[in-house]
């Protein structure tokens, strides 16, 4: 994880400073997931099948790596990222 050291004079200026930027944080992130969300939605939707089931397919070998299927697997995986930043 990054960690950024500020060094302030006045806390108390910097204080709404600091909201701001963490609600700007929060707000990109919850847009990555329901674009993230919408987009494995619209997936499982095309092939009929949930992306867990899916990525076991994918991964055991049962589905071709096609450019499509490795963006499903991308989009997991973003998934998985933006999660784990929340």
């Amino acid at each position: 994880m990054e960690q950024v050291t500020i060094t302030i004079e006045s806390p108390e200026r910097a204080k709404p400073l600091l909201r701001a930027a963490i609600r700007n944080q929060v707000k990109l992130l919850e847009h990555g997931i329901e674009r993230t969300r919408a987009r494995l939605i619209t997936f499982e939707k095309q092939y009929g099948v949930k992306s867990d089931e899916f990525l076991r397919r994918f991964q055991s070998g049962e589905m071709a790596e096609t450019l499509e299927l490795i963006d499903w697997r991308m989009e997991i995986e973003a998934m998985r990222l933006l999660q784990g930043e929340w």
